[in-house]
């Protein structure tokens, strides 16, 4: 039987590794971020002294850690839950480690210790692109735009090409590397497609940057959902804040188009694009990474 975990009384401390501790053949230096289904730290190579980030599973919500570092279910009615997870998350590394891109991150390896599953990427230097922004670090420029844009569209082809779809783009999952190059980050929420039905409980969803087929079970989800959240995210820059969500523009479209909000700060077709692969049904955007990128050549 699994034990009683109460998280008012756990010690925080446990929540992630700590500094110094050895891992497979890397050596934890500090946590990096955390969210409610992993941890991200900074670690470094025994072998090499080469820096790299690793990403534990670890689902608050149905698993904690105990004295030992172990990972182990909250309870019996979460165990399963934990286990299907912690296989997804497996399935997920194995699929990264062969999407080999340059501007998508890159897993070296991965591998199953504590209880749990690991896996280990490069280390990139640069700035998420919401961090970049909220910080007021640089202006929004067109040209700024298109250059993080146009080399990210390379990254979200490539996994389009392996009939995989990211399913979670936003500003904070795109990280900005010196000469303003994209690369793509996070893709625990990957699918395969054409999509079958799926479970709510198995969709990632980010207010304002999911589309409406993310949040309906018997929806089709394909290149023209990543779409969705490319435009949004170019949205945010534009805005400095999240987009309207939208499940709340189907019933009546609050959201003023960025080609009439924006007028005369940026071109007139570069706005009307973004305002296309923003569509509020999956039928009228770019259907294609392709067909966007092709529509923000001529800007």
């Amino acid at each position: 039987m699994a034990e009683y975990y109460d998280p008012e009384t756990y010690p925080q401390q446990w929540n992630y590794l700590q500094t110094g501790i050895i891992i497979d053949q890397y050596m934890i230096e500090r946590e990096l971020a955390h969210g409610g289904f992993s941890s991200v730290y900074l670690a470094r190579q025994l072998a090499d002294q080469m820096q790299v980030v690793i990403k534990e599973y670890l689902p608050r919500k149905l698993a904690h850690r105990t004295w030992n570092n172990e990972v182990v279910a909250n309870s019996d009615e979460t165990l399963s839950l934990f286990l299907r997870g912690r296989a997804l998350f497996f399935e997920e590394a194995k699929v990264l480690a062969t999407l080999k891109h340059t501007n998508i991150v890159e897993v070296i390896s991965f591998f199953k210790a504590n209880s749990t599953v690991y896996m280990v990427m490069t280390y990139d230097y640069g700035l998420t692109l919401d961090k970049l922004l909220s910080g007021k670090r640089v202006s929004p420029s067109v040209e700024l735009l298109l250059a993080v844009f146009t080399s990210l569209l390379d990254g979200v082809e490539h996994v389009h090409k392996h009939n995989l779809v990211h399913l979670d783009i936003k500003p904070a999952n795109i990280l900005v590397r010196p000469g303003n190059e994209a690369l793509l980050l996070d893709f625990g929420a990957i699918q395969r497609f054409p999509s079958k039905p799926i479970s709510k409980k198995n969709t990632v969803l980010s207010q304002g940057y999911s589309p409406v087929e993310q949040y309906n079970q018997k929806s089709e989800f394909g290149p023209w959902t990543d779409v969705y959240a490319i435009g949004a995210s170019m949205r945010a820059c534009l805005d400095g804040k999240t987009p309207i969500g939208s499940t709340s523009r189907i019933k009546k479209d609050t959201l003023s188009p960025a080609a009439s909000v924006c007028r005369g700060k940026f071109p007139e077709n570069f706005l009307k694009v973004i305002d296309w692969a923003m569509a509020v049904h999956p039928e009228d955007r770019p259907q294609s990474i392709a067909e966007l990128r092709q529509a923000l050549i001529g800007i």
